[in-house]
């Protein structure tokens, strides 16, 4: 998904100017005029080797709704919803003015990524003006000429770490390609069985011998109109215990099998749930990044189940933390029980994974997060946390920004992805989050 800037600011500081240069043509009407640009301008715009949508925006001037003023305005305003990232324009040679205060107060209420680019400023001129930007507060100018094409490398190293890394691009979803699931677990779980069960017809060969299973074999099937791919796999168990070359064949077809899902099953024995084996399972799909379902097989032969259901979810979330919320869903293979609610989990989980939440919702979340446990200090000075934003799905992915986050404990990062997974409602899946830290324009010790 390619990202989106909006270029805003009061009239006259530049910004189509700035427009112009990021999109190497003249598509935007430059004059030393206020007012010249009145809708909101797109084009397809270049940085380095970052490429990105831009959005030249009218004057942002106080105005009555009805008005012409008062309509331009509303066009930067839905601009600003669109954008990804925020580049605010000063003009650095006349300062900050009265008029810059109440604009730079709505794209901070707007919680998204904000770059304060003090224009301008070529030759060092509007240096004074740089440093007053300061006062508006959101973060450290950079200094640039838009008109000479100064600082913007600057530029380049501000915007670099808000977009996807390489890799972290999301290929379109496919409606019609069939959900990749994967059921593992230990020897012996019932795998097979149960897949036997879903398709409707003894596919899979199977028997009281563990390890029965060898090949991962995938199969085509229909659930209430959703194509499904489903992989049976060998049973996994410790490295110590697998001597045998083909059984290591066997756990490496498993492996890739995990990673080329999208949702696995992790299938346990009811009668001995929650063996060191099955933790180490569910680790492996957490690393992978795999969302997660848990089923609870051979339920049939459980006594007390109400009790024993409520006993074992609460014991899921105390011994799986990194997947908390997991579903753990009850069933029989063999009986053919349970086979609904377990597909209703797995695509309630793989909605969950795909999820998306906005830059907004995110920054203003943090902001509370923040408020109610702030992060520690290091050396006197406190680790500021800026803003956040998702970079990626499947694992939901979030980027976090600020200063000094290399010193960020590892148990308030915990805080936070234990909030988001709350907050958000995201049950089930991994969640990963990146630290990035912004360059200071005026670190001399970097030029």
């Amino acid at each position: 998904m390619t990202p989106t800037v909006a270029i805003v600011g009061r009239p006259n500081v530049g910004k189509s100017t700035l427009f112009n240069r990021l999109v190497g043509k003249k598509l935007a009407l430059v004059d030393d005029r206020p007012g010249v640009t009145r809708d909101r301008r797109e084009g397809e715009a270049r940085l380095g080797d970052l490429e990105f949508r831009i959005i030249d925006t009218a004057g942002l001037e106080e105005a009555t709704e009805e008005s012409l003023l008062g309509r331009m305005r509303a066009q930067t305003e839905a601009a600003i919803e669109d954008a990804d990232v925020i580049l605010f324009v000063v003009d650095a040679r006349v300062g900050v003015l009265p008029a810059d205060r109440p604009f730079a107060e709505m794209v901070r209420r707007s919680g998204k990524p904000v770059i304060l680019i003090a224009n301008k400023a070529e030759g060092g001129a509007g240096m004074a003006g740089a440093y007053d930007a300061f006062s508006l507060g959101l973060g450290e100018p950079i200094p640039l000429s838009a008109e000479h094409g100064e600082g913007m490398a600057d530029l380049f190293e501000a915007l670099m770490p808000l977009f996807p890394e390489p890799g972290e691009e999301e290929e379109e979803e496919d409606p019609n390609k069939p959900l990749q699931v994967a059921i593992v677990g230990r020897p012996n779980a019932g795998k097979s069985t149960l897949i036997n069960r879903m398709v409707g017809e003894d596919r899979l060969l199977t028997g009281p011998e563990a390890g029965i299973t060898r090949d991962s074999i995938s199969l085509d099937w229909e659930w209430r109109g959703r194509l499904v791919k489903l992989f049976d796999t060998a049973g996994l168990r410790k490295r110590a215990r697998v001597e045998d070359k083909l059984e290591k064949l066997s756990v490496a077809d498993a492996l890739r099998a995990v990673r080329f899902a999208e949702v696995v099953v992790v299938l346990l024995d009811a009668t001995i749930p929650f063996e060191k084996q099955d933790l180490s399972i569910v680790d492996l799909v957490e690393q992978e990044g795999r969302a997660l379902v848990i089923g609870l097989n051979k339920w049939d032969l459980v006594a007390d189940k109400p009790g024993l259901l409520a006993e074992l979810k609460e014991k899921a979330a105390r011994l799986l933390p990194q997947v908390k919320g997991a579903p753990v869903v009850p069933l029989s293979g063999l009986a053919g029980s349970g086979i609904d609610p377990l597909m209703k989990a797995v695509f309630q989980v793989y909605e969950t994974w795909n999820r998306r939440i906005s830059t907004a919702k995110l920054n203003q979340w943090l902001q509370e997060a923040i408020d109610a446990n702030p992060p520690p200090a290091v050396s006197g000075r406190r680790i500021k946390i800026r803003y956040m934003t998702q970079v990626k799905s499947r694992p939901p992915h979030f980027a976090i920004f600020g200063n000094q986050l290399d010193a960020l404990p590892k148990s308030y990062t915990r805080y936070l992805v234990n909030n988001i997974r709350e907050a958000f409602d995201l049950p089930g899946v991994p969640i990963r989050v990146s630290l990035r830290m912004g360059q200071n324009p005026y670190d001399k010790e970097r030029k």
